[in-house]
């Protein structure tokens, strides 16, 4: 097959890798079969300058045919687009996911600078080290974190540094910045995150180690992956600080005010089950 090119959403063209396709939906726990047929199937509908909006509607809808958990998983960079329209639901997901990896966190905390006062999205702790972490949430696929981003929370992270270094038990703390992104950041702002410490977190940043391979190891997955609720009901449940299908596994009566029938209650937590569930094996419609 001559080679075929798609289109991004940020407008940018390049070439077809079916082989990221594949890695996409086994990282979504589809099997071999299953990621052949769909492989085969996009094979089918491909032409030059085809949308990856396009390709990942007909991947989405064959593989829910086969499965609610691959479905939902293989939503999740989408399902954090749709965390808004405010920021703040990104930013309590930030605060647990880090809290499922061991940190100690806190959320939406006014932070006395040594000149001004600021207010942080996330404080986080480990061991000997105390970070300060701003969430950039984007609703836009395509959008990027400019170098401007990480030069703002630099200089906001030096005047809560100086505070806290003079403060009695942080002599021997490290603290450092952190930006964490549900999209990607600019080549600029990464080269000068890194140059001065910050530590930057984006949807496939750092490599193997971005939010979507922190989110799978942890099984956090935000309810924006359900299909069986509509956009306005998933907008009612982040309203309540319902963000996580983790909530509705734990308790299923989250869901009594929501107007919904008990058909419909059973699907919507059937779903959550089926994305949560790490320990059975692909679960099939």
């Amino acid at each position: 097959m001559a080679p075929i090119t798609v289109t991004k959403a940020s407008g940018e063209k390049e070439l077809f890798d079916e082989n990221k396709l594949r890695r996409s939906l086994k990282s979504a726990g589809a099997d071999q079969q299953t990621i052949d047929r769909i492989a085969n199937a996009i094979s089918d509908i491909l032409y030059d300058g085809i949308s990856t909006k396009k390709i990942y509607k007909e991947a989405f809808h064959k593989l829910r045919q086969h499965s609610n958990r691959s479905a939902g998983r293989y939503k999740l960079k989408e399902a954090l687009l749709e965390l808004g329209p405010t920021g703040y639901p990104f930013e309590k997901f930030v605060g647990e996911l880090l809290k499922r990896l061991g940190y100690q966190t806190e959320t939406g905390i006014v932070v006395e600078g040594n000149c001004v006062s600021h207010e942080i999205d996330v404080i986080a702790e480990k061991d000997n080290k105390h970070f300060m972490i701003e969430c950039k949430f984007h609703n836009r696929k395509g959008h990027k974190c400019n170098v401007k981003v990480p030069l703002y929370i630099q200089s906001r992270f030096k005047d809560v540094e100086r505070n806290w270094s003079s403060q009695p038990g942080h002599e021997d703390k490290q603290h450092q910045g952190w930006v964490v992104t549900n999209t990607r950041f600019t080549k600029d702002s990464l080269q000068y995150g890194n140059c001065i410490g910050l530590k930057l977190l984006s949807w496939d940043y750092p490599q193997d180690k971005g939010l979507k391979d922190l989110i799978s190891k942890v099984n956090l997955h935000p309810i924006t992956c359900l299909s069986t609720l509509s956009k306005k009901d998933k907008q009612r449940l982040l309203e309540q600080d319902i963000v996580f299908c983790q909530q509705l596994c734990e308790d299923e009566k989250v869901l009594n005010n929501m107007g919904l029938d008990n058909r419909k209650k059973n699907q919507v937590i059937k779903e959550a089950q089926d994305i949560c569930n790490t320990n059975s094996n692909e679960v099939t419609k």
